[in-house]
């Protein structure tokens, strides 16, 4: 029998003070650390918008104080270049993530709804594998299947499949765990009340895991703006435009092409400015949107108006 000796008030209060010490230091140095990463993250943004108020081509150094940056971006021909880029990447955009969002929520519902658990469980670990492979293997094997298995040229359509491809395991993941939150007798309940499946489906089950819909949706946008290994193998090298064929670039392949040329547009500067502008203020309306919805929410629970 082990014998534990009290301790006394004095040992008490100097191990509470060096507990009190500790937890005032590690407190302190977690904000440090947060501190320093989200510099880590926007430091570089904030000089570039900075520096997108001068027009001397040589980042780091200051030239004239104006707005001419902004005004080359739409008149330029690197700025148009640069819209352009940005055309092709939000249509790529638009279109693979509307077909990524209707093919990956009906797999999804597809799965929860199988009933051979084996089935359910093989095409669940299937659609982790894209997700945890490299990106650039990925890239290599679609290049392959569209031009050698296929006999393909690279295209617009190549280019949209590919993005499919990429956000499609991500929209499953997404839509899944809301399936699971759903209560699956309310679908049975609209199936009893006469309503035809697809009436079940759209009035009953859609709406229920909408918010796993909208997920996905920003993340198969995201994934494709942001994307570059899967756009350089797979997209055109032209595409035809009111009858003219001109170079197909999204801005991350024109951004990269400019790069390695070593002649990088001040264009890109206000551009880069300006997309940082419209994301930060999208982020913030969601969140004053949050607080709202939250403080609207605590009013219904409390009976108020």
């Amino acid at each position: 029998m082990v014998n534990v000796k009290p301790l006394s008030i004095e040992e008490t209060n100097r191990a509470l003070k060096r507990k009190s010490i500790w937890g005032a230091v590690w407190k302190h140095a977690s904000k440090v650390f947060i501190f320093i990463m989200l510099a880590l993250v926007y430091a570089p943004l904030v000089y570039i918008s900075i520096y997108s108020f001068t027009d001397n081509r040589v980042m780091g150094k200051w030239g004239d104080t104006g707005f001419m940056a902004y005004a080359n971006l739409f008149t330029e021909s690197d700025g148009m270049e640069l819209l352009g880029a940005a055309r092709n990447t939000a249509l790529v955009a638009l279109i693979s993530t509307a077909i990524a969002v209707l093919l990956g929520t009906l797999g999804a519902i597809g799965i929860f709804y199988s009933r051979n658990k084996l089935w359910k469980n093989s095409l669940q670990f299937m659609n982790q594998i894209p997700i945890v492979n490299a990106e650039i293997v990925t890239a290599f094997s679609l290049l392959v299947f569209f031009v050698q298995i296929l006999n393909l040229q690279t295209s617009l359509l190549t280019l949209i499949a590919g993005h499919v491809i990429l956000a499609l395991p991500y929209v499953v993941l997404s839509v899944l765990p809301k399936l699971e939150q759903m209560d699956p007798s309310l679908y049975e309940a609209a199936m009893d009340l006469g309503a035809t499946q697809t009436r079940a489906l759209f009035k009953v089950v859609i709406p229920d895991i909408m918010p796993g819909i909208l997920s996905g949706i920003l993340l198969s946008i995201t994934l494709s703006l942001d994307d570059f290994v899967i756009t350089a193998f797979t997209k055109p090298a032209n595409i035809v435009v009111m009858g003219e064929e001109e170079p197909f670039q999204t801005i991350s392949t024109l951004i990269d092409e400019k790069i390695k040329r070593g002649n990088v547009p001040v264009e890109i500067r206000p551009f880069t400015a300006i997309m940082f502008g419209l994301i930060l203020l999208v982020m913030i309306g969601m969140y004053v949107k949050s607080i709202l919805d939250a403080k609207k929410e605590r009013k219904l629970l409390k009976g108020e108006k």
